[in-house]
């Protein structure tokens, strides 16, 4: 049985930001669903989305972008049949990490420049990237027009998310992981993408150097292909 491909976009992006993995991954006959990550807090996204695993049927195989790792990190070992995890240019935080204290923890992230907070009137702060900024800092090898439409869809996350520590059980402890590493990432630096890679003993990292954070939107085909041999790993009954 073919597992379902769930995958959790992070900050700043949507569910559309796979659009053209989707293509792939279907075209190759698999089920694939984008969930609508929250980005309200690490524990409750996680929980959001293993409300969401809980309804499907059969493995499963997650992939994160960005934030969206944090998220799939956090997911409850017991949600459902979850064969593997990929994260492509995404945080894979150990017990007590943070996304804000990872980013710092190698040189080249200038993410927190570019932000602008929105405070909200339940007490939490939305966290945007500057318009004009969000092409250089997000997506700098998208198209103009692209890259343009996606600074207007932007999701914003909460600072609260940006700093909350990830749980106790890491996910990438229980099951098999596989890495896209973007080489010019201004968000997650590179560095830090193959430090964590190392850190989860991952099976495979891709690194794509000419890549930006946009990594699955520049670079669909490549993020595919990493994400089905995940799929092809053989489940474990």
């Amino acid at each position: 049985m073919s597992p379902t491909i769930v995958l959790v976009h992070g900050a700043f992006a949507e569910s559309a930001s796979w659009n053209q993995v989707i293509e792939s991954l279907a075209s190759a006959g698999h089920p694939v669903i984008a969930a609508a990550n929250p980005l309200r807090g690490v524990a409750a996204d996680a929980a959001a989305v293993g409300d969401l695993i809980r309804t499907i049927d059969g493995p499963v195989l997650l992939v994160g972008h960005s934030y969206g790792g944090m998220v799939i990190t956090n997911v409850p070992a017991d949600a459902g049949q979850i064969t593997g995890l990929v994260y492509t240019a995404a945080f894979a935080p150990a017990p007590g990490d943070t996304c804000n204290a990872l980013a710092g923890r190698f040189p080249g992230s200038t993410l927190g420049e570019a932000l602008r907070p929105v405070p909200r009137a339940d007490g939490t702060t939305d966290m945007y990237i500057i318009t004009e900024r969000f092409p250089a800092q997000f997506c700098a090898d998208v198209p103009a027009p692209e890259a343009a439409r996606m600074a207007a869809t932007q999701r914003p996350v909460t600072l609260e998310a940006l700093t909350e520590p990830s749980g106790s059980r890491p996910l990438w402890r229980a099951v098999p992981s596989w890495f896209v590493v973007a080489g010019q990432d201004r968000n997650i630096p590179a560095a830090l993408q193959h430090f964590m890679a190392e850190r989860a003993g991952a099976r495979r990292v891709l690194e794509i150097p000419a890549a930006s954070h946009a990594v699955a939107v520049s670079h669909p085909g490549e993020t595919a292909e990493l994400i089905l041999q995940a799929a092809a790993l053989p489940v474990v009954a």
